[in-house]
């Protein structure tokens, strides 16, 4: 795979440097070096500690990735949102995990995402996961197509680029949630389990915003976006103001309102492109399940 760009600037600079401003770390260089890429000035090839001068053409040759055999592929339909040469944006269902676990190697979104880029004979063929659901959460998800875009991805959601926002059904005391509201309480990890978290004082700093769509006696559906991103934060958050999602039997949800899992949706996706730059905005409808229930509302 072949990136190309014009050096601007009037003074030299050397080639490493300028390619780490584009995003290229130290072992994506050592791949480069070492495992058949390469590194072109003006046609040329030279190595990082050539010096740039102003309107000289780089371009980076990165080898392919080799696949890991390790991960079974499962050739099952794949709803594709969207894809181009760098990034693919799925949408996940219910009750499918992101990734393999160690007693569980298949039956993943994934493995689905492997077989998908084996039957299309896609040169690289390594998955990378950007933004991962809950196995129980719907909605859309984000792969990067190799190695660079995954970096150059990371980069933005660690410079908090990326907007992810959720709907959810919940129960329980809604007629005290406000039409617009935050949740500001920290959280933590739950001594008495393996996998629940709660609030608690010595707990990791947790902010969710949300919106009051609808409501009725029972149950309500929200909007939600989380301005961090700790495990189970909607799930913990809503349980902790007593309206606990519905279909959460972790954390203490209605299971009797037609919801058998917990009630949430990632709708909504916008983060930049990993080399355009530009902003990528999806959002999908409800899920099935969730729909019939807040249609009711």
């Amino acid at each position: 795979m072949e990136f190309k760009w014009t050096y601007q600037e009037q003074e030299s600079l050397l080639v490493r440097t300028f390619l780490k401003r584009q995003g290229i770390s130290k072992k994506l260089l050592a791949k480069i070096k070492f495992k058949g890429g390469k590194i072109l000035v003006n046609g040329t090839e030279q190595n990082v500690l050539f010096s740039l001068k102003s309107h000289d053409m780089v371009t980076v040759v990165i080898p392919d990735e080799e696949p890991h055999e390790t991960l079974l592929a499962d050739d099952v339909p794949l709803e594709v949102v969207f894809e181009d040469a760098h990034v693919l944006v799925v949408n996940k269902p219910a009750g499918i995990a992101s990734i393999p676990a160690q007693y569980h190697p298949r039956g993943t979104m994934a493995n689905r995402v492997k077989a998908y880029y084996v039957a299309k004979d896609y040169t690289n063929q390594v998955v990378h996961v950007v933004t991962r659901l809950d196995r129980d959460t719907s909605g859309l998800m984000l792969f990067a197509k190799h190695g660079f875009a995954h970096a150059k991805l990371d980069q933005s959601l660690q410079k908090k680029q990326f907007i992810k926002k959720y709907q959810a059904l919940v129960s329980g005391e809604v007629a005290a949630l406000e039409k617009h509201g935050n949740i500001s309480l920290p959280i933590g990890r739950d001594l008495s389990s393996l996998l629940k978290r709660q609030v608690i004082e010595t707990g990791q700093n947790a902010e969710t915003e949300y919106w009051l769509k609808k409501r009725n006696q029972s149950c309500a559906l929200v909007d939600v976006q989380l301005h961090t991103g700790r495990t189970h934060q909607i799930r913990v958050h809503f349980s902790a103001i007593g309206c606990p999602l519905l279909g959460d039997d972790l954390y203490a949800g209605a299971m009797n309102l037609g919801i058998e899992r917990q009630a949430l949706h990632c709708y909504s996706l916008t983060f930049p492109h990993p080399f355009t730059g530009e902003d990528l905005s999806f959002e999908l409808p409800l899920a099935v399940d969730m729909e019939k229930v807040a249609e009711s509302i």
